[in-house]
């Protein structure tokens, strides 16, 4: 096999076809820097024609293989940049490698007037610890969030609930521009807009640099960064038709948004100004049936009604960026937003009735009454990030950051339990609400410098502390006077207090087709968790603490210049949250209460993966990883039955949890103007554990499918279409259904390409499919049997509207929560 490798390079080498190859490095002129994602373009000097480009990667590096013998010239370029074009490269039987070394790039003032852009960006680039995804590509998410953006990744689901899961578990890690966000990750990537952002990273096993948070990886949002000289003003709005389909609900969904950057750059200062308003209202209805078994006793509550969401969103961001030289950078930022999100489940249960014995078929009684269920949660977010580095003559860098966030959380319950058809009958009149004021710091420094030939080495040490306290009221109205009245045992105080330090010292370099990566990470944590009743009976303090090591490691070999393998090490660990360590019962409807366990363990999780990435001649890909996961202390949902027709959810560690799978994506170029994307993940996931001393061991063959088509029909023209679809998928006790989702963007741009309209068809369905529904179903035999289908509306038609007042690229980056909104 060896010999067979080593004649066939000789035997294309003395050939008429001889091959060879073009690699160099493009940077910045004026501080050195290598330019990462710059644009190398290969043209046939005959004729003029294309013949293939790349893009650089992090160290600014691009290589060109498989050229043929010939008269070439290159031209180089990068968004804000003036191209360069180097001549005259030629190809004979003698060439081998053409190494152009370094090439430098200016800044240009009004450049982008001469650049024409010829070769496809790839949708998707493989790196040895991470996939990167260019955000533009996925013109279905275009005047949305960023969840629109994550929905089209192989390796993420978005489920019917809006739950966003990475390799099919919710738990990841969140950075904003490389910084750890601590929040809820699904609030704050429901808040950003999609508009401002560049790209995604999906870093699944992430080195020891990184918190070891989150037993899914870390998702890397990277918004645009700061702008090359000049100004720049962008204004994006959306505006939704009314829903198609109205669902019986009590109001119309609205759907409109508007969001605006303003970036000036002069000599050392860069400013970044932005402002973002949603209103994304979304209708739908839910069809239950429940039945509890107590004392052979039959219960059954079956209902029908409304289930939709009303959702304001609005914030301001600031940063300031100060460069006095190209050693030295202080960066300031400041964000503040307000969040409302109402969910409306007015339903009719219409056939309750108990039956006794429970296999029997004679009711004890029937009735029915209607529901009318209002949850309002409300969020106030203000925070503020000082960042300094300093780059040593060494090329040795040093870098400290500060993070502080206030943040008030809250919101009621309001549930009402009234006669049918006559509501003006009470049965149960009930108010809960929490005031949550949260105060998060954290400070970080890192160091990197080369002390080895061999590779990079980098340090650092971070202080995180978490104060979130919370007062939860519980009132139910007395039918006889009117009043509200407390009601103890649902209505408590409590104190989360949360410190980390961590210090980890991580290893990188690249010695011939080998690049390594190996590290760890010391974590030393303590969690005080203050818990007290509202008649000062229970004053209890919680304490967990633990002094961790969390290692990891990575390695890449390159079979050649288009294959690479790659292996993967990472321990990390889920903390718990404030509400899933509440063991007070919260009512969320009127057949369910929610609660959690102060003792809640974090779960500790190992990640191996194996991956092999292919790239083939004309902007095709493949790449396919292996992965097993292992999570103990496993936190799972799980029900008990509270009354005849009250289920208590509860949280709680119930075991182990397993995954053993593959995720797949390929990208594909049929003819000239079409393009595919196709990814997948499939894996099996088992539980094995106990609850309320049973136990609990279930096992379920799960995969989602993301594809993306682009029909490109000009330079202004292109048609896209999306299909995300996640199957069934086992829990502690019961299954969720499959669920998918269909979308059609068409999309033109005007002005020299100043004003980009998108017409979005959401939701696709056309009464033919069963578009944005899911069924959740939960049992446990002799209890209790609980199914829900919730059905979201379908067909849903948006127009998104972009200008730009001028061509200088926005690269605005702002700072965004990193402890209040996890808690939203």
């Amino acid at each position: 096999m060896k010999l067979r490798l080593r004649i066939l390079p000789i035997l294309l080498f003395i050939s008429h076809f001889a091959f060879a190859q073009i690699t160099g490095k493009i940077i910045n002129s004026d501080n050195d820097n290598p330019l990462e994602y710059a644009t190398a373009v290969l043209y046939d000097q005959e004729n003029g024609e294309l013949v293939t480009g790349v893009i650089t990667d992090d160290e600014g590096v691009f290589t060109l293989i498989d050229l043929r013998r010939g008269m070439y010239y290159l031209e180089v370029s990068f968004i804000g940049f003036e191209t360069k074009t180097i001549r005259d490269i030629q190809f004979n039987a003698r060439t081998g490698v053409n190494k152009l070394g370094i090439i430098t790039l200016d800044i240009g003032s009004n450049q982008l007037n001469e650049v024409v852009v010829q070769a496809e960006s790839a949708t998707v680039i493989n790196k040895i610890d991470r996939q990167v995804f260019e955000a533009s590509k996925f013109q279905n998410s275009q005047g949305g969030n960023v969840t629109d953006v994550l929905r089209n990744l192989p390796s993420v689901a978005v489920n019917g609930l809006g739950e966003i899961s990475v390799r099919g578990s919710t738990g990841f890690v969140l950075l904003l521009n490389g910084k750890p966000i601590q929040g809820d990750a699904t609030v704050l990537l429901n808040q950003l807009p999609a508009n401002s952002v560049e790209r995604v990273e999906v870093i699944t096993a992430p080195s020891a640099k990184y918190d070891p948070e989150g037993k899914a990886g870390i998702l890397n949002i990277i918004m645009q960064k700061e702008a090359v000289a000049g100004t720049f003003t962008q204004i994006n709005i959306r505006a939704g038709l009314p829903s198609i389909e109205p669902y019986d609900n009590a109001e119309s969904a609205r759907r409109y948004g508007l969001d605006a950057t303003y970036n000036v750059r002069k000599e050392k200062w860069n400013f970044s100004f932005g402002a973002n308003y949603q209103r994304n209202d979304l209708a739908g209805r839910r069809e239950g049936d429940v039945f509890t078994i107590i004392n052979d006793t039959l219960t059954r509550f079956p209902s029908d009604g409304e289930r939709s969401f009303d959702e304001i969103n609005y914030s301001g961001r600031f940063t300031v960026d100060y460069q006095p030289d190209t050693l030295n950078i202080v960066s300031l930022g400041f964000y503040a937003g307000k969040r409302q999100k109402d969910r409306t489940a007015d339903i009719l249960y219409f056939d309750n009735h108990a039956i006794t014995p429970a296999n029997g078929t004679e009711r004890l009684y029937t009735f029915q009454y209607f529901n009318e269920n209002l949850r309002e949660r409300k969020g106030d977010f203000i925070l503020g990030s000082l960042d300094y580095a300093h780059t040593f003559q060494d090329r040795s860098k040093l870098s400290a950051s500060l993070l502080y966030e206030y943040t008030l959380l809250g919101g009621p319950t309001k549930n009402r339990n009234l006669g049918f058809p006559n509501t003006d009958f009470v049965y149960q009149d009930e108010f809960n609400t929490n005031d949550n004021p949260l105060n998060g710091f954290r400070f970080q420094l890192d160091y990197a410098w080369k002390p080895f030939a061999f590779g990079t080495l980098e340090t650092g040490y971070q202080y995180r502390i978490l104060d979130h306290t919370g007062d939860f009221v519980y009132e139910r109205r007395n039918n006889t006077t009117g009043a509200f009245e407390l009601v103890p045992e649902f209505s408590s105080e409590v104190d989360l207090t949360r410190s980390i330090h961590s210090t980890y010292a991580q290893l990188t370099g690249k010695k011939g087709k080998w690049d390594y990566a190996a590290g760890i990470r010391m974590e030393a944590m303590d969690r005080d968790f203050g818990l007290k009743d509202k008649n000062n009976t229970i004053d209890t303090t919680y304490t967990y603490n633990f002094v961790k090591p969390f290692p990891s490691a990575s390695l890449q070999y390159e079979l050649n210049e288009r294959t690479h393998i790659k292996a993967a090490y990472s321990k990390r660990i889920e903390r718990t949250t404030t509400f899933k360590m509440n063991p007070f019962p919260e009512r969320e409807h009127s057949e369910t209460l929610e609660q959690g366990d102060a003792t809640l363990l974090p779960e500790f999780i190992d990640l191996v993966e194996l991956g092999v990435t292919k790239n083939f001649k004309g902007n095709h890909s493949l790449f396919a990883t292996a992965y097993f996961r292992n999570v103990e202390n496993l936190v799972n949902r799980v029900n008990t039955v509270f009354n005849d027709t009250i289920l208590n959810r509860i949280y709680s560690n119930v075991g182990r949890g397993r995954s053993v799978g593959m995720e797949v994506g390929g990208q594909f170029k049929p003819t000239k103007n079409w393009s595919n994307f196709v990814g997948g993940n499939f894996y099996s996931y088992d539980i094995a554990g106990t609850f309320d001393n049973r136990a609990l061991n279930t096992n379920s063959f799960v995969y989602s499918i993301n594809a993306n088509s682009t029909y490109t029909f000009s330079s202004t023209t292109s048609l896209q279409f999306t299909f995300n679809y996640l199957s069934a998928q086992n829990t502690a006790q019961g299954e969720d259904s499959r669920f998918y989702s269909p979308n059609l963007t068409f999309r033109k741009t005007f002005l020299d390409n100043r004003l980009v309209a998108t017409v979005q068809w959401q939701n696709m369905d056309m009464g033919l499919l069963d578009t944005n529904e899911q069924r959740i179903t939960t049992q446990r035999p002799g209890e209790f049997f609980t199914t829900t289908n919730y059905v979201y509306e379908v067909d849903m038609i948006l127009l998104n509207l972009s200008y730009s007042f001028n061509k200088n690229t926005n690269k605005a980056k702002f700072i965004e929560s990193e402890f209040g909104k996890r808690e939203f």
